[in-house]
C-alpha cells in the first residue's frame, strides 16, 4: 500500500527521469571503478599481475556454463509458481476492492 502511494504522488516527469538517473548512476559507479583499478595497476603492477592470472585460473576452472544452465531451469521451474501467486493476489485485491465498494 506504501508504496502505491508513493508512486500515486509522483510525476510522469520523474518517473520517466528513473532510467535516465539509474544508468547515469551505473556509469559513474563503473567510472569510478576503472578509475579506482587503473590506480592500484599503477601503484602495485606485480601484485595486479599475479591477482589477475588468479582470477583467470579460477574462473577458467569453474563450470561457469553448468552453473549459468542449472540457474535457468530453477528460475523457469519458480517462475510458474510466482505468476500463479502474483494471479491469486491480484484477483484477492479485485475481490476486495469490490467488497469494499
Amino acid at each position: 500500500m506504501r508504496i502505491n502511494n508513493v508512486m500515486d504522488q509522483l510525476s510522469p516527469e520523474m518517473v520517466a527521469e528513473f532510467p535516465e538517473r539509474g544508468m547515469q548512476w551505473v556509469k559513474d559507479r563503473v567510472e569510478t571503478v576503472v578509475n579506482e583499478t587503473g590506480d592500484y595497476v599503477r601503484e602495485k603492477p606485480t601484485q595486479s599481475l599475479f591477482c589477475a592470472f588468479a582470477a583467470g585460473y579460477i574462473l577458467h576452472r569453474l563450470p561457469l556454463g553448468r552453473v549459468l544452465a542449472g540457474l535457468l531451469r530453477l528460475l523457469f521451474t519458480a517462475l510458474k509458481p510466482a505468476i500463479l501467486i502474483y494471479g491469486a493476489a491480484k484477483l484477492y485485491r479485485s475481490a476486495q476492492e469490490r467488497e469494499a465498494s
